[in-house]
């Protein structure tokens, strides 16, 4: 299969599953319990039509979102995401260019594998925020904050619904955790996929450079599951987040938010965004879908912060959705995790010029020529 024959998500989750080992494929493709929730997410847009416009004169069509005090070239982008040169030895360097070139927002993860400071200059000065997550030691939360100021991260993004990890059963079928603890089945998944492990044998060695003095990938300080377990502080209200706020004195954003009660709350302690997130049903399974909460959050905080989403985005078609109902921009996750696993920097570049002709060619089909003209008019839930 060639990259070339990729036409959307699904051909480059396939293309992802022949190169990776399946406990890493399942890494990424799995979700929590019964992944009920990771189901749902892509599910809940497909009980919502399009209402389409006709002879509005759509010859030129402007994409371009504001997120933030940030403009993106486009009304979506690359969610923070944990371990990129796992799937890909470029990793984070490949999604960082990719995004640089489709001038839109790259997401750093505090577990990147590939130094803040090094994708702040890979952007090309472009947008780009940095996800992190509470610590018991509020020194190293503190440090964090400062580092990401001065590599010229402007927008803070704290991911707020991982205090533990979900339960992701296929991983413990297949014994993947970090440093690699695998079953006899894990092992002869990698052995029937050489070409992945040339490829992480004869590339740098595999590091977090955000938290290398805490997590090791080679069974040194810690796990990853240890670090959620240990090192994340499950005591963490709404105070905490408020000082963090002051302290950081910037854009800020919690990722993660569900309910209205808590986006109010976003708002009223200064935040300047927030993303409606399940953790793409990597965590509480059996939540609802950040689509499906939408509305009522647009309508209750819409008008004082940014309201983002993301969860199960597959087509231009449902970023369309989200933005009728008010969401901002839209988060891809898998969306481009697959393609990276598959070709590297090509695969995320091709799924993101995918995703902008889809894009495009429905805003052409919705009689809209600008983000701002879609509305609540142009949808009907069934």
């Amino acid at each position: 299969m060639r990259l070339t024959d990729c036409h959307n998500f699904h051909d480059f989750r396939k293309m992802a599953q022949r190169r990776l080992p399946g406990p890493i494929f399942n890494y990424i493709d799995g979700a929590a319990d019964d992944e009920v929730t990771y189901r749902r997410n892509t599910a809940s847009f497909e009980r919502c039509d399009l209402v389409p416009n006709v002879l509005r004169g759509v010859e030129d069509v402007d994409l371009s979102a504001n997120v933030m005090g940030q403009k993106l070239a486009l009304p979506v982008y690359c969610s923070p995401t944990a371990l990129q040169r796992l799937f890909h030895h470029r990793g984070e360097r490949a999604v960082a260019a990719a995004a640089g070139k489709f001038g839109t927002l790259f997401g750093v993860s505090s577990l990147g594998t590939v130094s803040l400071e090094e994708a702040r200059g890979l952007c090309g000065g472009g947008p780009q925020c940095y996800q992190f997550y509470f610590h018991k030691d509020r020194g190293l939360n503190r440090a964090m904050l400062e580092r990401a100021r001065a590599a010229g991260i402007e927008v803070m993004m704290l991911t707020v619904d991982s205090i533990t990890g979900g339960n992701r059963e296929r991983d413990k079928r297949t014994g993947f955790s970090i440093p690699f603890k695998l079953t006899l089945a894990g092992m002869l998944q990698f052995a029937r996929k050489p070409a992945w492990g040339i490829d992480y044998v004869t590339h740098e060695a595999f590091k977090l450079p955000q938290l290398d003095e805490h997590v090791d990938m080679g069974g040194g300080a810690m796990s990853i599951s240890r670090y959620f377990t240990e090192m994340l502080d499950p005591s963490m209200n709404w105070d905490d987040v408020a000082e963090m706020v002051k302290l950081w004195s910037g854009r800020f954003c919690l990722k993660g938010i569900m309910s209205v009660a808590d986006a109010k709350r976003a708002a009223d302690i200064g935040c300047s965004g927030i993303v409606l997130s399940n953790h793409g049903g990597r965590q509480l399974d059996g939540s609802r879908s950040a689509f499906d909460q939408l509305a009522e959050i647009v309508d209750a905080v819409g008008d004082r912060i940014d309201v983002l989403m993301d969860g199960g985005v597959q087509r231009g078609t449902h970023v369309l959705k989200a933005l009728s109902l008010g969401a901002k921009a839209v988060g891809l996750g898998r969306y481009y995790l697959f393609p990276l696993a598959a070709a590297g920097q090509a695969g995320v570049e091709r799924a993101l010029e995918l995703m902008r002709i889809e894009i495009e060619r429905g805003m052409k089909l919705m009689g809209c020529t600008s983000i701002d003209q879609l509305s609540r008019a142009n949808l009907r839930f069934r």
